[in-house]
C-alpha cells in the first residue's frame, strides 16, 4: 500500500530506517543520528573521566534511538521487563514496537486497526494479524531480539488516516530484499474486514512443533537469520 512509509535497507542505516518507519516519514538522516551519537560520546568521555565505565555498543545505539524519540515525546519501555509484564497489557493494545538484535533495528507499528512489520530488510510492509502478533513477538524473543514498547503520541501520517477508515488484505507477502522484485501497491486490496482464518492456521502451525512450518514462516525465519548474521 503506497500510503505506508517503508524505508528499505541501505548500507548500515537500519537505526535510521527503524526510526523513520516508526514515525512514517523522512524525519532522520545519518547526519542527525551521527550528531546525537557524537553528543553521547562526549557525555560518555566525561563519565569515564569521572571513573565511570564505558557503555556497550548496544547501549550506545539504544541511547541514540531514545534521544531521537524524546524529541517527539516518545519513550521506550522494555517489553519483557517485570514492570511492564506486571501490567498484563495485550500487545494488540499498544501502538508500536522497536526490535533489536546486535546491529539490526526494525519497527512493528499499528496503522489504523492493523499491525505491520516494517523491517527494512523486506521489500515492503508485512501485514500481521492481531492473532499472530503475540506469537511473532515471542518468536523474536526466542531468536534473541530485545523488544521495546513505544509510549507517547506518534506524529500523524497519511497511512494512519487511510487505515483508520478501512482495512487492507495482503495478497502477496513481501520477500527479503534481493529474493523477489519489490512489492507494488497491487499486493494490497482494500476491504471492509480481514479474513483471519488463514492467519489463525498460521498461528496454530507455529505453536505445534510436530508439523512443518508454513512457507510464510520459513520466509520470516530467513529474514530474522539474515539480521542475526550481522549483514546490516
Amino acid at each position: 500500500m503506497d500510503s505506508i512509509f517503508h524505508e528499505k535497507q541501505e548500507g548500515s542505516l537500519c537505526a535510521q530506517h527503524c526510526l523513520n518507519n516508526l514515525l512514517q516519514g523522512e524525519y532522520f538522516t545519518p547526519v542527525d543520528l551521527s550528531s546525537i551519537a557524537q553528543q553521547l560520546d562526549e557525555e560518555e568521555r566525561m563519565r569515564m573521566a569521572e571513573g565511570g565505565m564505558a557503555s556497550e555498543e548496544y547501549r550506545t545505539f539504544l541511547q541514540v534511538i531514545s534521544n531521537a524519540l524524546r524529541v517527539w515525546g516518545l519513550e521506550l519501555i522494555l517489553f519483557n521487563s517485570r514492570e511492564y509484564q506486571s501490567l498484563m497489557i495485550n500487545p494488540i493494545n499498544e501502538k508500536a514496537f522497536i526490535c533489536n538484535y546486535k546491529e539490526h533495528w526494525f519497527t512493528i507499528r499499528k496503522l489504523g486497526q492493523q499491525w505491520f512489520n516494517l523491517n527494512s530488510l523486506l521489500t515492503g510492509p508485512e501485514l500481521i494479524s492481531d492473532t499472530y502478533l503475540a506469537l511473532f513477538l515471542a518468536q523474536l524473543q526466542q531468536e534473541g531480539y530485545s523488544i521495546f514498547v513505544i509510549r507517547g503520541n506518534l506524529p500523524e501520517c497519511e497511512a494512519e488516516q487511510i487505515l483508520g477508515i478501512m482495512r487492507v488484505q495482503q495478497l502477496q507477502r513481501p520477500r527479503l530484499i534481493g529474493e523477489d522484485e519489490a512489492q507494488t501497491s497491487s499486493g494490497y486490496v482494500y476491504a471492509a474486514s480481514v479474513d483471519e482464518d488463514e492467519e489463525l492456521k498460521r498461528a496454530l502451525a507455529l505453536s505445534r512443533q510436530d508439523i512443518d512450518v508454513e512457507d510464510e514462516e520459513a520466509d520470516l525465519r530467513r529474514a530474522i537469520q539474515l539480521s542475526m548474521q550481522g549483514t546490516v
